[in-house]
This record gives C-alpha cells, structure tokens and sequence, in this order.
C-alpha cells in the first residue's frame, strides 16, 4: 500500500526505508529537503508540502506523522485535519502523551478521518530488526493499515493494544520500564567499578551475563557494547535526559495510587545527573556533620570514592 510519512529524521526516515525495503509506495516529507533528498534516492517520492504529499497518495490515505511529540505535532496534525477526508488514516508515530492522543482521536473523528496513536519502540536498531508497535485507536482503521504494521515489525512484534490513547498509553509504561531498567544497570555497574582492588573488566562481565543470566537482556548487550569502545566511559558526561513519558507515568501512578518507587527513583536519578554539584546532597553532607561530626569533602575536591558511614 501507499502511505505518507511525516518527518524524516532519525526514527521516521528508517522507517520509510524499512517500508520501501517491504514493497510499499512512500511519499516522504521533511522540512529539511535533505532528509526528502536523501529518502527519494532510496526509492520514496519527496514532497515539499504536507499538501503535496497527500495529492500524491491514492484515496483513502494513510499518513504517519513520526515528529518530536508536543509542539511539533500537535501543529502538524493541526494543519493536516482540514486536508484530509472521510475514511483517510492518520497515525502518530511520537511519543505523544496518551492523553493528548485520545483529543486528537475525538478531532480527528469530527471530520470523518481515523487517528492512530502508535507506540514505536526499536530506536536506530529498528531498520534491520524491525519496530514494537503498540497500536491504539480504531480496530477497522488499524486493520486497513495493517500491511504498514507487518512490514515494520519482526514477528508478533505489533498488535492493537486498545482504544483511542492506548497506544501510547502502552508505550508510556514501556518508557517507564525502561528507566527503572537502566538505572539497576548503572548502579550496578557503578558497584562493581567501586571495588578497583578486583581489576573487573565490565565488558567481560556484561557478556558473561548475557549466557545463562536472569538479568541477560538487549540493553545488557549495549552495555558490553559501549565497555567494549570505552571501558571508563570517560568520552561520555553523566547527564541523562528524559522524554518526558518517565514524568508522565510518574503523575499517572500518583493521580492511580499505583506504587511506583523503582521507576520514580530512576526519573529522580536523571533529574540529579544534571547537577554539577548537586544541592541536595550538600545538604546531607552538612546534616551528617552536624548530627554526628562525619567528615566534609571541600567544594574544590573531585576525588570522591566509595566508603563511608552511612
């Protein structure tokens, strides 16, 4: 089938890519004319106009909007809604916060068109192993577009979770898990580096994790990966960004009354690597001193190491 993607960056473009490779008909547009460029000579037809690319799309449409979430897409759907018509498919590919899915499904809806809010995991990697699609919207749109599904996909790696906003309701939580994931790594990781007395090579042990171990997984096999080019991560600052779906699923487990501490300890954790000098643990230092005389290290000293009273 023939569909139309939005945005051509890092996720959307490997993945028009991956649908060319699976013999469906793309029209991509980007407002960088490189990525349209670059996309056109692997067989896709370019764009300069969201309202070219859906006079070059056969009725009914499809149309995968794979842009930053917030600003970006709400503006891109905005301006979408009035071009399309009755029984065209619009399917948002971002990491759109649920809620804003389920409005834009009932926008959507107004005008006839279906909206599909799609929860897509797989990152750089997703070109030659394929995407997790987590779909949410309605099932007849999702079935008419399920031959875009398949093609990105390994197997029975989409399925349509839910109604409008369980797409990315699915995808948030899988975000979630993610931190909650990364962070045991990191801390562990950091505990075995704190004993250089047993000379450990992380690298040799990430791998030897990976054969037999409870905690093998993908995200360990990165892991061996970086040690493997770097082993003290030394080319790499300690700041950890977030999406904004960790927060999101934060507030949902509150306003649920879901306990959530692993996860939120984690967002905490990225929220405190960006603090050179963090306040909250200047704090700690001077109560330890003040209830029980413990040591301070100066503000000047860098070479903090493991130990200590707790």
């Amino acid at each position: 089938m023939n569909v139309g993607m939005v945005g051509l960056g890092r996720m959307g473009g490997k993945m028009a890519r991956r649908l060319l490779r699976h013999g469906h008909a793309v029209v991509g547009y980007d407002r960088d004319e490189r990525n349209v460029r670059g996309l056109a000579e692997a067989g896709a037809e370019g764009a300069d106009s969201l309202e070219e690319l859906l006079t070059r799309l056969q009725p009914p449409r499809a149309v995968w909007c794979m842009l930053p979430a917030g600003a970006p897409t709400e503006e891109t759907v905005e301006r979408l809604l009035p071009l399309l018509a009755p029984g065209d498919v619009l399917l948002d590919g971002a990491n759109s916060r649920f809620t804003d899915s389920v409005r834009r499904a009932a926008r959507a809806a107004e005008r006839g068109v279906d909206f599909l809010d799609v929860g897509v995991s797989g990152g750089i990697w997703g070109l030659e192993q394929g995407y997790c699609l987590m779909v949410g919207g309605p099932r007849g749109a999702f079935e008419r577009v399920e031959p875009l599904f398949r093609a990105l996909a390994p197997e029975s790696g989409y399925a349509h979770v839910g109604p409008s906003g369980a797409g990315h309701f699915a995808k948030m939580v899988h975000n979630a898990i993610e931190y909650g994931m990364l962070q045991a790594y990191a801390e562990g990781f950091e505990l075995l580096r704190a004993r250089p007395e047993f000379r450990l090579d992380l690298r040799q042990i990430a791998e030897l994790w990976l054969h037999g171990s409870v905690i093998r997984s993908w995200l360990l096999e990165l892991a061996a990966r970086a040690f493997a080019r770097d082993p003290e991560l030394a080319g790499i600052r300690g700041w950890v960004e977030d999406s904004g779906e960790g927060r999101w699923a934060v507030m949902e487990a509150v306003e649920r009354a879901v306990p959530f501490p692993a996860i939120a300890g984690a967002l905490f954790a990225r929220f405190r690597s960006r603090q050179e000098d963090g306040f909250a643990a200047r704090v700690i230092a001077a109560l330890r001193a003040e209830f029980g005389g413990h040591a301070v290290r100066p503000a000047d000293d860098a070479g903090a190491g493991p130990g200590g009273a707790a």
